[in-house]
């Protein structure tokens, strides 16, 4: 079972407010073109993928996922510990998971391939990045981040047997 301590909660949400505050054009360019949002959805794209790949994904993909959150829990309750004098290893209250189906499990490995391309080949690429690492690191904490995984798994479930039926 994949769990997310306060540590690996303050890492994911540091990654979505340093995304936020790069991105963030201002309130008078973003009321004036609204389009700047649209610059968004790569981080929101992968942070959905990084959600997926946390959620119970076995193999290879399951092994980088949790490997990142064991990480991210070490780093960021390092960083409670020494930064504000914080306590190490507390759960942050954890998901209920939702499980992907074989087909959801196969719709996930096109997606790592996906992402793993346009990381490499588009300007986005540590956007992405980023997008993953947080959407790891918030997928499995049952504040909105995890109350979204739930719809996210149903979507890929559902995207799953819609193809795989469709190509028997």
């Amino acid at each position: 079972m994949n769990y997310v301590t306060y540590g690996g909660v303050t890492v994911g949400l540091l990654i979505l407010a340093s995304h936020l505050a790069t991105w963030w054009p201002g309130l008078k360019s973003l009321r004036s073109n609204p389009g700047h949002a649209a610059d968004l959805l790569p981080f929101l794209l992968a942070w959905t993928y990084g959600v997926l790949a946390i959620l119970g994904v076995g193999g290879l993909i399951g092994w980088a996922a949790r490997t990142t959150l064991w990480i991210s829990n070490w780093l960021g309750d390092v960083a409670l510990v020494w930064g504000v004098g914080g306590q190490s290893g507390q759960r942050a209250g954890s998901a209920v998971y939702l499980p992907l189906t074989q087909a959801g499990g196969g719709i996930v490995l096109i997606l790592t391939a996906v992402m793993v391309g346009l990381a490499k080949k588009t300007r986005y690429g540590s956007d992405l990045k980023r997008g993953a690492w947080c959407g790891v690191c918030l997928g499995t904490s049952a504040g909105v981040a995890g109350f979204a995984a739930a719809p996210i798994a149903v979507a890929v479930n559902w995207l799953g047997d819609a193809l795989y039926g469709a190509l028997q």
